[in-house]
Order: C-alpha cells, then structure tokens, then sequence
C-alpha cells in the first residue's frame, strides 16, 4: 500500500513511465502482429515466426491486436484417462474419471494461474479437461503461450445456435389418438407396454435451458418431489454474463429464454398428468439440465462447464461435486461451426472423451447444413466420441436440411452421422406451458438420447457400457434408402454418410438387447 507521505512528483513519474513502458510494448506487439500474419512471406524470408504465436488460434490473434480477448489456454499436461474402460460400471468409472481429472488440474495449474494473478487477468480454471478460460489483453496472451505448460490456446467466440429449419404444416402427419406420430414410428409405446418407460434412468441436456414447472416436464424433473422443488444437483446455469435475456444470470432454478431447450428437454420424457400430450420417449425417465446459451448464444466455455457440471453435478454454490450423481445420457442439440468463430476443430475433444470414459452417452445433433455432403463440421458433432443424429421424416427419408458427412474439417475423413431419427415436423412442450412444431436435427438427437433412457431401463448392466448401447441402437435400426452418395459411400450401403445406420426403432433395440438376439457388433467406424 503507498504511504500518504510519498513524494507526489516521483510516484507521478514512475507511473508516466509505467504507462509509455507498456505502451511501447503493446505497439512492438501490435506491429510483430502485423508482420507475422498479414505481410506475405515475412516467415519465410529469413524472419522466423516467435515460437508462442504456432500455438495461438489465428483469431485470437486478431483479437488481441484490437484490445482484451477470451480464449482458452490448453495445458501441455492431461490426465490418461485410460483405466476406466477397464472398470465394470459407471459409478466406478465416473469416480475415477472424476478423480483423475481433479488431481491432475490441482497438481499443473497453479504456476499458470499464479502468473495470470500477477498479470491482472480475469481466469476460471476447469478440470474437465486440464484448460483455463481467460480475458487477457496482448501481454497476457504473449506470457501465456510463451510458457511450455501451455500447449494451444484456443479461441471462445460467441456461438448463435442454429435454428430450426422451416417446414410447411401440411405435412404435419396427424393422429387422433395422444401419443405424437414420432413417439409411434420408433415404436418407443411397445416398449412402454412391455414395463420398461425409463424408469430409473436420468437424462441430461445442455440447452438454452428449461421450462422446469411446464406441465409436460415437471413430475419428471429430478428436481422436484411432487410437493417442492430443490435444484441442488439438478440444475445448472453456465451463463455468467447476460445481453438482453429474460433469464437471470447464474440462475438458481431452470429458465429458458428461447423455447428451444424446453422443446428438446419434451421429446426425451414428456408426459402431462392427464397423457393427454404424450411427447415424450422416455416419459418414466427424470432429467436435469444445463444452461450453455444466453438468447442462443453459447461458446466452447459454456458448453464445456455444462460438460464437466455434468460429470459431477455440484449444489447451487458451485461445491460438493458429486459424479454418483450424473446422468445416463445427455442430449446435446447444438452446434459450434465454424462460420461462427469456432474455427479449430479440437477445441472439445477432450472434454467430451472424458464424458464418454466417465461411461455417459452423449448424444449430439449432426446440424442443419445440407443436403451437400461433408457439412458436418461442427464441434461435437464430428467426433467419434459423440453419438451424432442426422433428421427422417414421417416417410423415412432424410431431410434435405440434415448435415451430411464424411467429416474433412479435421482432416479424419469419419463416418458421419451414426444414426437418425425423426426430427421433421416434431410437436413437444415449448415456453409458457404451450406445445409447438419445429424441425431440424435438433428435435431428431432427443430420440435417441431418450431410446437409450429404455434401454438403460431395461437391462441396466448397459448403463455406462457407451460403446455397448451405441451398438444396439446402430445394428437394429431400421434402413433408410437414399438415393445420394457422400464420400464414395452410396446411401444404399450401412452404414452411410447421410442416414448412417439408419432410423431408430426402440421395440428392435430392445428386443436385442433384452433377448440377445444376434446381431454383429460392427464398429461404427
């Protein structure tokens, strides 16, 4: 703390000195900047690019160049996560999975975290993967991928989620009985018939949140025992900083601000008192959410706290993570493209492989880019550790607007999608207690995430065997012939880069799995 008594004249000078010495900094930064990756060439001419700028996402970069920037820093060291596929159950795998991923944090980020205090920078450590989020201007970009400890530092740009496709409502095929036209084609009620409804099962979703008290909704959210409500361990909200939402920052109990989370959240387990809207999968299942969008603006930060939330869900102050606690399945109808900022592939990687370790299924949309092949390429979507789920319609076709595979833009060539499911023309719950039709793979990923809820019911030694009920779900699908050819692949050949393989039919899968019938467990490769 300065003395009162200080010469004002010497503490005046040291701080001029101060502000020039950084400014002259940030312009000497501000013009390598500008010779390393705008002037052509300028590596190549004897010029050798600064070793810490191969590590920094070109956008992150640019951003710095203008002022303070968000981005991620990536750390050298990650926990091996490879003994828990040899343990017998989730429980055993989440809590290994769990331990690992703290120890490791707590044993290697301190001395980064130590410098980014020294530095003045705002930080939020996570364990998910061994990666630290930071708002830091050009020196702190500069410190942080100077460090060995640092291996990439990725960009967090503000992704819009992509928006339900337009469809026309004559198509809608009605019924005149409860139960929607989807629910009856996968054939999820002779499940229900023969016992199984979810029961026992908790499902997941990161969204633009939930409309908890929906009636649709609120008798299967875990939160709530049918007199009161307690959102410890059952919700959380990721968004720290609002721009003009209706939900509060931070949020202790379930909102919604778009009506797109609600609507999912319905095709997994809802259910009304009366079965008078049976839109649900899974209706005996209970589910817990994560919201990862303000007014549909997510980032890999927000997506990756509701990854690790649901890991180890923790109470509403953020403590006492519990991984016993975390849900079977998660549904994950979103997307990062990178026509959005989200521009490195990688960016999620580790974050969902430790998902998938800790024995959770994680269930994502394949995204609304096609009919043009290769239009899978966002993060999660194209990895292999992601179930991802392309749009049918009623008449078993794919949707023209359903993102087609091979994945290219991480160069792995992948199948992609692995299954579909419909998406087209979906009624389910919606915001102010109503129910509403959308399309699009945002409302196909639900399906399957509350299929596996059935299965998990069903024979539960499945639970936390991903790979396992992946295969069920893929060997008794129903075949989608489709005219096109994507990656050398026609569409009349499973699995394919259009439908992958195929429509899902829950009375099959669980036939399958209950009764062993024989089916080769092809890899989804």
């Amino acid at each position: 703390m300065r003395s009162a008594n200080s010469s004002y004249f010497l503490l005046k000078t040291n701080k001029l000195i101060q502000v020039s010495t950084r400014l002259v900094l940030k312009l000497g930064y501000l013009l390598l900047f500008i010779t390393l990756t705008i002037v052509p060439g300028s590596a190549q001419s004897g010029t050798s690019t600064p070793t810490w700028q191969t590590k920094v996402d070109r956008e992150v970069l640019s951003a710095v160049a203008k002022g303070e920037a968000e981005f991620i820093l990536f750390l050298s060291e990650q926990a091996d996560l490879s003994g828990a596929y040899h343990l017998k159950n989730k429980r055993e795998k989440g809590e290994y999975i769990f331990q690992r991923l703290t120890d490791e944090a707590q044993r290697t980020q301190r001395p980064v975290t130590n410098t980014l205090d020294r530095l003045g920078a705002d930080y939020h450590p996570f364990w998910i993967a061994n990666m630290i989020w930071v708002r830091g201007d050009l020196p702190v970009l500069t410190a942080m991928a100077s460090r060995d400890d640092v291996a990439r530092i990725y960009a967090n740009p503000k992704v819009q989620m992509e928006e339900p496709t337009k469809d026309s409502l004559t198509q809608y095929p009605q019924r005149a009985d409860t139960i929607e036209w989807n629910i009856f084609k996968v054939r999820a009620p002779e499940v229900w018939a023969a016992g199984f409804t979810g029961q026992g099962i908790t499902v997941a979703g990161q969204d633009t949140g939930y409309e908890w008290d929906h009636l649709a909704l609120k008798d299967a959210y875990r939160g709530w025992d049918g007199a009161s409500a307690n959102h410890n361990y059952n919700w959380h909200d990721a968004i720290f900083e609002i721009y003009g939402s209706s939900c509060a920052s931070d949020g202790s109990e379930p909102c919604d601000d778009n009506g797109h989370g609600t609507h999912t959240m319905g095709t997994m387990v809802g259910d009304d008192p009366s079965h008078s809207n049976q839109i649900g999968m899974a209706p005996g299942a209970e589910w817990i959410g994560c919201r990862n969008m303000d007014g549909g603006v997510g980032s890999p930060a927000s997506y990756s706290e509701c990854y690790q939330w649901f890991l180890a869900p923790t109470d509403l102050n953020d403590l006492n993570p519990d991984p016993t606690k975390a849900p079977d399945v998660i549904n994950n109808s979103w997307s990062c493209p990178p026509s959005e900022g989200c521009t490195h592939p990688l960016v999620l990687l580790s974050v969902v492989e430790a998902v998938r370790a800790a024995g959770i299924l994680t269930v994502h949309s394949a995204g609304n880019k096609g009919p043009f092949c290769s239009t899978i390429d966002s993060p999660a979507a194209i990895y292999d550790a992601s179930f991802t789920v392309a749009n049918s319609t009623s008449s078993d076709t794919i949707a023209s607007s359903s993102s087609r595979g091979p994945v290219i833009v991480d160069g792995s060539g992948r199948l992609k999608p692995d299954i579909s499911a419909p998406g087209t023309l979906i009624r389910s719950s919606y915001l102010g207690g109503d129910y509403r039709i959308l399309s699009g793979t945002s409302m196909a990923g639900p399906h399957v995430a509350g299929l596996a809820a059935l299965l998990f019911s069903a024979q539960p030694d499945l639970i936390g065997q991903v790979d396992q009920v992946e295969h069920l779900i893929a060997n008794s699908a129903v075949p989608i012939s489709v005219s096109e050819s994507c990656g050398g692949i026609p569409g009349t050949e499973y699995p394919n880069n259009i439908s992958g393989w195929g429509r899902i039919d829950a009375l099959n899968a669980f036939l399958s799995g209950r009764f062993q019938l024989f089916l080769p467990w092809i890899s989804r490769e």
